[in-house]
């Protein structure tokens, strides 16, 4: 039915651009995914993701569920700590929207390598996608050629600068420092988001006592601590860590990298449209990054497999998906930044406010569910019913 459009284009084949490319191509488009790394460097990266509901329900449209089961991480509870204040909260199941209950999990870990090769997997059997990995991608090729032009390649995105999108952006002091460590005696599905005065810190199960620790704190820090030898790194780590957890070793080589908030005001530009980090970009407290990014793929598969967009062709889209987006990526950027400026703040008055937030959260079980359906399913969510 739609396999006589244009041919999509789709530059960037991350976990963003190459998920766009399988759900276009179950749906009968003819996609070109374009990326300067080839297969095996773009699995290769050392790094995790945190998965919420949206996200699962996106995987499991697109038949790819069932197979990342093996490879996720769930975890039951969120132990939520503000070490400021000394108050802690836990959300678990119980606190779920009724439509994930039956999933009993609050979320999903999930490896890079091991989503990549599921996806790398599935792209190569696809006749309906083209690869073009390890080439340099020649920005001179007539783009108008393409039904769409899909900017996929990520925060630095030469497909954005091409095309001239204006592009805001707000460095923060604090970087990130990302590692893989295995704990001794801890509830694998259990994960941690530690509010602390240099930045939060979040420990995020892997599976048995594999964790991946995300760290933030001032970059030219994050820097030193990256280039410890592995006992110099355990010894700092054990310092700030939540009470009665203990680290046993380091699996990967730590990396430290500068956090910013970003954001394009214009997200399409005539066929040209830009998804996931190439437009925008959020501090990652909260896990937020990649189920921002995939709820982005959503909204564009859903447009361009409505019966609307079959009848009328591609022209329409661009326009429609940023409209539809824009309410979901200010709100969660604008919510991750007021995190991470509220609890790394030590004026009276916002302890206050901090502390009246928590015991709502602590005493009001409505309060804990609609904060973690805004978490699950994007704060879009709270104004309908999430459809399962």
């Amino acid at each position: 039915m739609t396999g006589s459009l244009s041919p999509i284009r789709i530059n960037g084949a991350g976990p963003t651009g190459s998920l766009l490319a399988i759900g276009l191509a179950n749906f009968g488009y003819s996609v070109h995914l374009y990326d300067p790394l080839n297969a095996e460097q773009i699995c290769s990266r050392s790094r995790a993701y945190a998965l919420t509901h949206s996200s699962r329900r996106l995987l499991t449209r697109l038949g790819l569920w069932n197979d990342l089961l093996p490879f996720l991480s769930p975890f039951k509870t969120l132990r939520l700590e503000d070490r400021g204040i000394n108050r802690l909260v836990n959300f678990t199941e119980s606190d779920l929207h009724s439509s994930n209950k039956s999933t009993h999990t609050i979320g999903w870990i999930l490896d890079h390598t091991f989503l990549m090769k599921l996806l790398m997997s599935r792209l190569e059997k696809i006749t309906h996608v083209k690869l073009h990995l390890g080439e340099v991608s020649d920005q001179s090729l007539p783009f108008h050629e393409f039904g769409l032009v899909i900017a996929a390649d990520g925060p630095r995105s030469t497909t954005r600068t091409k095309f001239g999108f204006p592009w805001w952006s707000h460095s923060y002091t604090q970087g990130c420092l990302t590692a893989k460590v295995r704990f001794r005696d801890i509830d694998s599905e259990k994960a941690f988001e530690c509010f602390r005065p240099e930045g939060p810190l979040a420990i995020l199960p892997l599976g048995n006592a594999d964790f991946q620790v995300v760290w933030s704190a001032p970059f030219d820090r994050c820097r030193q601590l990256a280039g410890l030898q592995a006992s110099a790194f355990l010894d700092r780590i054990s310092t700030i860590l939540p009470h009665g957890l203990e680290p046993d070793a380091l699996l990967d080589t730590p990396a430290a990298f500068p956090l910013e908030i970003s954001f394009a005001p214009k997200l399409h530009r005539g066929n040209v449209v830009l998804v996931g980090e190439s437009g925008h970009r959020c501090h990652p407290v909260g896990g937020q990054g990649l189920n921002l990014c995939w709820r982005d793929v959503d909204t564009l598969l859903q447009l361009m497999t409505s019966a609307s967009c079959v009848r009328r062709g591609l022209k329409a889209v661009p326009a429609r998906y940023a409209r539809l987006r824009y309410f979901d990526l200010l709100t969660v950027g604008f919510a991750t930044d007021l995190l991470v400026r509220l609890f790394s703040n030590r004026q009276s008055g916002l302890l206050l406010v901090r502390r009246l937030g928590l015991l709502m959260l602590k005493h009001s079980s409505l309060f804990r569910r609609v904060s973690l359906q805004a978490m699950s399913d994007g704060p879009s969510s709270l104004l309908h019913h999430s459809p399962e």
